[in-house]
């Protein structure tokens, strides 16, 4: 925009750029009026105020019609493809093809979403969309909003429950916490109970270092209380400590599941009452009419909820 001058459209009807078009096609006034459903005289005046405008005939009378000066045909020329790709700007709704076009979605999620989430997200859009390109940016509950507002992100998968203006939460699913704990490392049956919960050492996952979460607030309620040997904003690092040291980690069931195949962890319903927390989908509403956008909330919805 930096490099148009608003005052010189000022001056232009852009409908005379159609009746030069037309002109040029039918080479005969009578025929261009047809075709635009206007009289003859009306399609002889735009045509004055043309050849005004370019300071050219534009069109001379000849045995054969109405004949393009060179100058109609270098304006033709230009102007062709631009009024094409304004008509298809102007009138044809946006669309997306996943089978025919390019595209790069950017997605906001924490470590163990990613984990939890991408596997079959990708398989899925790979088969479907074969030009789709998926870029992951780390996030987490205190930080989703503003990676959206910021346009850092298209869509966050978000535990958190916050919201702001111009935003749309969804919530797609909820998901429950277990425990887990290496075999090797800690001999205990299930379902464990609550004092063998507060016996053991615990890991801990806080996007905020803190040694504490709801966990312990509800132990707190019951008069009991565990230790936290270890935190980390990160979860990828928990099954690898897991096998080593002897200690429980209470993580997200959807985690839990590839960890218990892949390292042979132990799982058991947490001995403390925790509620289920929301898994939803975060955009932004200026993006709520992009078929492109719409077209990954309902692959992301397919896959959360399955």
């Amino acid at each position: 925009m930096s490099n148009i001058r608003e005052n010189d459209f000022s001056r232009i009807d852009l409908n005379l750029l159609t009746v030069l078009l037309v002109l040029h096609r039918e080479g005969s006034v009578s025929r261009a009026a047809e075709k635009l459903h206007l009289g003859q005289p009306a399609v002889s005046g735009a045509l004055a105020r043309l050849r005004e405008m370019f300071h050219d005939p534009l069109f001379v009378r000849t045995a054969r019609g109405m004949t393009p000066t060179p100058r109609a045909e270098s304006l033709v020329a230009s102007l062709l493809p631009m009024m094409e790709q304004m008509q298809q700007l102007l009138f044809q709704a946006p669309s997306f093809s996943p089978v025919q076009d390019r595209h790069l979605f950017r997605l906001g999620m924490s470590d163990w979403l990613e984990s939890w989430l991408m596997p079959d997200l990708l398989a899925r859009i790979a088969r479907a969309a074969p030009g789709v390109n998926l870029q992951v940016s780390a996030t987490d509950p205190f930080k989703d909003v503003d990676q959206v507002q910021e346009d850092k992100v298209d869509v966050a998968i978000s535990v958190g429950e916050s919201g702001a203006a111009g935003l749309i939460r969804e919530s797609v699913t909820q998901m429950r916490f277990c425990t887990l704990w290496h075999p090797g490392q800690l001999r205990l049956s299930t379902p464990i109970s609550i004092d063998q919960f507060v016996a053991h050492d615990h890991l801990l996952v806080s996007y905020r270092g803190s040694s504490q979460s709801m966990l312990d607030e509800q132990l707190a309620l019951q008069g009991r209380e565990r230790r936290v040997r270890y935190v980390t904003p990160h979860f990828s690092s928990l099954p690898l400590i897991l096998s080593q040291v002897p200690a429980l980690a209470t993580v997200p069931q959807g985690v839990a599941a590839g960890w218990i195949n892949h390292y042979g962890l132990n799982s058991t319903e947490t001995p403390v009452t925790l509620t289920a927390f929301n898994l939803s989908l975060l955009w932004h509403k200026r993006r709520d009419n992009d078929p492109a956008l719409q077209w990954l909330l309902v692959q992301l919805r397919a896959v959360m909820g399955g």
